[in-house]
C-alpha cells in the first residue's frame, strides 16, 4: 500500500506564533523540498509541524532511506542572521505579503524583507533591461522609472548592473524594490552596494527568498525573475539582447498573465533586438510613462483573493502501481522542462494522481522543478 497522507481542507493560513514561523522555515529549507512541495505537505497535513514529522516517512517510501530534515541549528542561524541585520520575514498570508504573488502556482512561501513592508503591498512596475545598457537605454529608465514613480507606481527590478541601476536611482524617492538572486544581505553587484543601502534607508525594500548568507549563483536568477514579474501589474523591458535573462523576465510575465511592454530601439543595434522581438510578437509599445499609465487604465486591477490551497487525499496504489506511475512520468520528462499542465494531459490521468508522485520524485532527487510549472528529469 502507498503510504496514506492527511488531506485538509483548510486554506493555507501565515504562522501565528515563532515556533510556526521556525517550522515553516525548516520545512522549506529541508532537502529536496521546492516551493512546489512544500505547498503539497501543508495542503496534506495542514501545518508544517504535522508536515516535517511525515517527511522521512514519504522520503523513505520514495527510496530515500538516508533522508534527514533541515537541522534545527541551521533554521535558528538563518533567524538569527536576519535579526541581526534587520530583515523581517514575510510569509504568505501576512498583511505585507505582496498579494499579485497569490496569483502564481509557486509563489514564495516566505520572502525576507529589507526595508519597508508596507511598499510591498503598494502597486508596482517591473522594469528590467540590459546590463551593458547604452547612454540612452539609461536615460529611457529613468525618464520611465521618475514619471511612473510620480504617478504613484512603485519601481521594482533585480538591482543588476545597467537597467535595473538606472531604474532604482531614478525612483528612489518614490519608493523601488530589489529583488535579490541571493540572499537579501549578500549586496550584489558589489559597486551597488550603496545603492542598496540607500534603498532601505529611503523608504524602499530589498526582497529574496533566498536564505540569508547565500552567495548568488546563475541558476537562482530565474526564480528570482519570477518574483520580479509576479509583483508587478506589468513588466517593461528597456534594451535587451535576444538571449538574455530580461527576455526570460518577460516570457514568465506572460505566462503569468502580466502585461508586457518594451521600447524599441535600432535594428542594427544588438542590445534592441529584444525589445524588437517582444513587439514583434505582440508586446505593447513604449514611448514615455504616459504610455504604461494608459495601457494599463482599462485593465482590471485588481488582484483576486487567495484561494484555499487545498490538496486531495492521495489515491492508494499497491507499490508496485506507484512504480509504474513512476516510471511512466520519467519516461515522458527529459532534461528540457515540460510543463506540468502538459504532462498531465500526456499521461491521460488528472493533477490528484500525479501531484503526489512528482512530490515523491522531487523529494528522491529524480526531478528538478522549476519556475513557471515546469518539469525536468535529473540526468
Amino acid at each position: 500500500m502507498a503510504l496514506e497522507q492527511n488531506s485538509s481542507t483548510h486554506p493555507l493560513l501565515p504562522p501565528t506564533t515563532e515556533d510556526q514561523r521556525f517550522d515553516w522555515l525548516r520545512l522549506l529549507r529541508s532537502r529536496r523540498v521546492g516551493v512546489s512541495t512544500f505547498y503539497r505537505l501543508m495542503g496534506d497535513y495542514g501545518s508544517a509541524s504535522a508536515a516535517l514529522d511525515h517527511l522521512p516517512d514519504i522520503a523513505r517510501a520514495a527510496g530515500v532511506d538516508d533522508y534527514s530534515l533541515c537541522p534545527e541549528a541551521v533554521v535558528q542561524a538563518e533567524l538569527r542572521a536576519g535579526r541581526d541585520c534587520g530583515a523581517q520575514l514575510v510569509c504568505r498570508g501576512d498583511a505585507a505579503y505582496p498579494e499579485a504573488l497569490c496569483d502564481l502556482d509557486d509563489a514564495p512561501p516566505m520572502l525576507w524583507v529589507m526595508g519597508s513592508t508596507d511598499i510591498l503591498t503598494r502597486p508596482q512596475i517591473a522594469l528590467v533591461g540590459a546590463r551593458n545598457a547604452s547612454s540612452l537605454g539609461g536615460r529611457m529608465a529613468r525618464a520611465l522609472a521618475a514619471g511612473l514613480g510620480n504617478a504613484g507606481f512603485v519601481v521594482t527590478s533585480g538591482l543588476a548592473r545597467g537597467i535595473d541601476t538606472a531604474a532604482h536611482v531614478a525612483a528612489l524617492k518614490t519608493g523601488t524594490i530589489a529583488v535579490f538572486g541571493g540572499g537579501v544581505d549578500v549586496l550584489y553587484p558589489s559597486e551597488n552596494a550603496k545603492l542598496a543601502e540607500d534603498i532601505v534607508a529611503q523608504g524602499g525594500a530589498r526582497v529574496s527568498e533566498q536564505p540569508m548568507g547565500l552567495q548568488p549563483q546563475a541558476r537562482h536568477f530565474p526564480a528570482r525573475n519570477r518574483i520580479i514579474s509576479g509583483m508587478a501589474r506589468a513588466v517593461i523591458v528597456v534594451e535587451a539582447a535576444a538571449k538574455s535573462g530580461s527576455l526570460i523576465t518577460a516570457r514568465i510575465a506572460l505566462d503569468q498573465g502580466r502585461e508586457v511592454m518594451a521600447v524599441p530601439g535600432h535594428p542594427f543595434d544588438a542590445r534592441a533586438s529584444g525589445c524588437n522581438m517582444l513587439l514583434r510578437d505582440g508586446a505593447r509599445l513604449v514611448r514615455s510613462a504616459e504610455d504604461v499609465i494608459e495601457a494599463l487604465a482599462p485593465i482590471a486591477l485588481a488582484v483576486p483573493a487567495q484561494l484555499p490551497l487545498d490538496a486531495p487525499r492521495a489515491q492508494d496504489r499497491s507499490l508496485a502501481e506507484t512504480a509504474q506511475l513512476h516510471q511512466s512520468i520519467l519516461d515522458r520528462l527529459g532534461p528540457s522542462p515540460m510543463g506540468e499542465d502538459q504532462l498531465i494531459r500526456d499521461l491521460g490521468t488528472s493533477s490528484r494522481i500525479v501531484s503526489p508522485a512528482l512530490t515523491d520524485l522531487e523529494l528522491a532527487g529524480r526531478i528538478h522543478r522549476q519556475p513557471g510549472g515546469l518539469i525536468s528529469r535529473v540526468i
